[in-house]
């Protein structure tokens, strides 16, 4: 499926987005939202030999969607000029801004730092959102073994405003809560498109999970809401996510756990069932009956 690129603007920083959609998308308009260690289209428009669908995108327009990602300020094709650590908040301004280029409203899906990101921009802008689902996502950080050992480093991560990657560190992702979860053609394919666009990345959103949680209020979260977690994710403490789903006020909300997932989800072995979950929030009917 041919993809589109457009360019949005947040003041005059220049971001990238990219598009697959349909003719016609009568299902409405997601917006997929990236984490701390990579770019969007590697993430959501991943393409892997002898693995159908791996292109998240392509399966949510194949069903009638039009399908959108950003890459937020300092990762991929968007601007990394600013001498600054590219933060939560600054993500889910870029969020903003690609809602605002994009014009109609959303269901948007953040993973990890992305989850973040797309929960504080729902959080400013409710009336954008349509539906939020919120994959890999944490809180308050308590119960995470990945944030206690990366807060080992946040000296180090405070000190600049980027840090390396390499395929080492991106193979990292899928070995420290759970070996196993994702095969290794995947997770070769993932680091080669990771590394096309990026050899470094921002230090704002690491920095932000390891010292300034929490960043979104879950009470003024006021649109429908899918949380997600994979079965070994090392991010968030299930009792963490069940506090921060137990106050949303939306009476349409759901929460999953992904049998056989760890952090990563779309690049697992089981990324149809998150597909599937994903497919389900995001086509749910209006109800007839609110009380």
């Amino acid at each position: 499926m041919k993809g589109k690129e457009h360019w949005a603007t947040k003041g005059g920083i220049k971001l990238f987005l990219w598009q697959k959609s349909p003719a016609a998308a009568p299902n409405g308009t997601i917006l997929f939202v990236h984490g701390s260690s990579m770019a969007s289209q590697p993430t959501f428009d991943l393409q892997v030999p002898g693995r159908p669908d791996s292109s998240a995108m392509e399966w949510f327009a194949a069903r009638g969607f039009d399908t959108w990602c950003l890459d937020n300020e300092g990762y991929g094709r968007s601007d990394k000029s600013r001498p600054i650590n590219c933060d939560i908040s600054n993500g889910a301004d870029d969020v903003a801004a690609a809602a605002r280029y994009i014009d109609k409203k959303l269901l948007v899906y953040g993973i990890s730092s992305g989850a973040l990101k797309a929960a504080l921009f729902a959080q400013r802008h409710p009336e954008r959102v349509a539906r939020l689902a919120l994959d890999a996502f944490v809180w308050t950080g308590e119960g995470s073994p990945t944030l206690a050992e990366r807060r080992k480093r946040l000296p180090e991560f405070q000190s600049k405003n980027r840090r390396p990657i390499d395929r080492a560190f991106v193979r990292s992702i899928f070995q420290r809560d759970h070996p196993g979860t994702a095969d290794e053609a995947t997770i070769e394919a993932f680091a080669t498109a990771i590394l096309a666009l990026d050899d470094s990345v921002p230090t704002g959103t690491y920095v932000d999970m390891c010292s300034k949680l929490p960043l979104v209020d879950p009470a003024k979260i006021t649109v429908p809401t899918l949380v997600l977690r994979g079965e070994f994710d090392g991010i968030a403490g299930i009792d963490d996510l069940l506090e921060f789903f137990r106050r949303l006020p939306h009476p349409d909300k759901q929460f999953s756990v992904m049998e056989g997932i760890s952090h990563a989800s779309f690049q697992q072995k089981n990324y149809l069932g998150v597909y599937h979950l994903l497919h389900g929030f995001f086509t749910q009917p209006e109800p007839v009956y609110r009380g």
